[in-house]
């Protein structure tokens, strides 16, 4: 079974940065396209950016121009640098495939933005 591992999540004051990474086990990232989720309290799981097979990436609107999807297939981990933090940044944030049925999800990692 495909394991995920999010970390790198803190609190951090706006302005600020962070950069997470999903180390994945039991399989190989380099052939899926891969995602960051997060889910803030009370609101569904939203996909904030994605990066393909071919190493095509995506954003959503809310976070393009500050946030950098990447990924080294030898360590099999993807990150995320987070620049120039929001409060509505807050959430936890998770990595998984981009398909229909994604792997069974992470713990995820929490990003706190706050003065």
């Amino acid at each position: 079974q495909v394991q995920l591992v999010e970390s790198g999540g803190d609190l951090v004051q706006p302005g600020g940065s962070l950069r997470l990474s999903c180390v994945a086990s039991r399989t190989f990232i380099s052939i899926y396209d891969m995602g960051w989720y997060r889910q803030a309290p009370g609101k569904q799981r939203e996909l904030v950016t994605s990066i393909t097979s071919g190493g095509s990436t995506n954003y959503a609107d809310s976070v393009k121009g500050r946030f950098t999807i990447s990924r080294d297939s030898a360590k099999n981990t993807v990150y995320l640098q987070m620049n120039n933090l929001k409060p509505e940044d807050t959430a936890v944030y998770y990595c998984n495939r981009v398909v229909r049925t994604p792997w069974s999800w992470g713990q995820g990692t929490q990003v706190t933005v706050s003065s």
